[in-house]
């Protein structure tokens, strides 16, 4: 038997992009707003096929219409404001966005090349800034038609916008400059019926962003003598599994409560919410 989108879910009826979705963090998130009732746009900024599969695999599993794949570099602006105006064109609005991309380069400050830094910067700075630039116009003219109407846009930052980070400063950077936007996105847009908020993930260990045996933080770490005596991957997880109090890496589950929180909770802007097992305490 097929599962069915939920007509009563936690999200049903809303439209959400889902920036990223297409893989990791932002691939469960899509997948669990359409489990929840939403229309959802899975944007992805390479290959389109990752994105496509996800979405005909949720419109069979729920329903017909339930999702679409459409492909946007993040800091592309003609891109992202080609993203837009399909999200409504098919679904007529748009009442989430989620921006879940992440980039990694680790390496000293002494080394780093530039062409590193700058893409990291790109990625996790640039692009947020300009897809909530694009969303937040559709949004505010949403709320203006009806002042009832209120909007989520959600970055998916990192405890890494929170505190420093060795030999892995240009993620940091940016995710601390993350952190500023939508403090300040917040501050503006509340006006448009908007909230911004992050959330902030410890270290989600069975992701693409660490797991990936080419470019994961597993091998980046190892590669650039980050943990101290490691000499196999296996070492750098246990290490890291090691600074959390709860013993254990971020889920996609622990992220996804924090995220239905954000949305459900009407009296919450600009926050950065910790999901990081005790590592960081605020």
């Amino acid at each position: 038997m097929k599962a069915k989108a939920r007509p009563n879910g936690r999200v049903a009826g809303k439209t959400a992009i889902v920036v990223g979705g297409s893989s990791g963090i932002g691939e469960g998130i899509a997948r669990d707003f359409a489990k929840e009732g939403a229309h959802v746009a899975i944007v992805c900024s390479r290959t389109i096929e990752a994105a496509r599969k996800i979405a005909e695999e949720l419109n069979k599993k729920h329903r017909r219409g339930t999702a679409i794949a459409t492909q946007a570099d993040a800091a592309d602006e003609a891109g992202v404001e080609r993203m837009v105006k399909k999200t409504v064109n098919v679904f007529g609005g748009i009442d989430i966005l989620v921006y879940a991309p992440g980039v990694v380069r680790s390496g000293s400050v002494k080394t780093l090349s530039l062409e590193d830094f700058e893409y990291v910067t790109r990625v996790n700075y640039t692009g947020y800034f300009l897809c909530v630039k694009h969303v937040a116009r559709v949004m505010a003219e949403q709320h203006k038609r009806d002042p009832s109407r209120i909007m989520d846009i959600i970055q998916i930052n990192s405890k890494s916008g929170l505190q420093g980070s060795e030999r892995n400063f240009a993620y940091a950077g940016s995710k601390f400059g993350g952190i500023g936007l939508t403090q300040s996105f917040a501050l503006e847009l509340w006006e448009d019926g908007i909230k911004v908020n992050a959330v902030c993930p410890g270290n989600v260990l069975d992701s693409p962003l660490w797991s990936d045996p080419e470019r994961g933080l597993f091998v980046q770490y190892l590669k650039v003598g980050k943990v101290a005596g490691a000499k196999t991957i296996e070492d750098v997880r246990r290490y890291y599994e090691s600074k959390v109090p709860m013993g254990r890496g971020c889920t996609v589950e622990d992220i996804l409560r924090a995220v239905y929180y954000l949305i459900e909770q009407q009296y919450e802007t600009g926050q950065a919410i910790v999901v990081a097992g005790g590592q960081i305490m605020r």
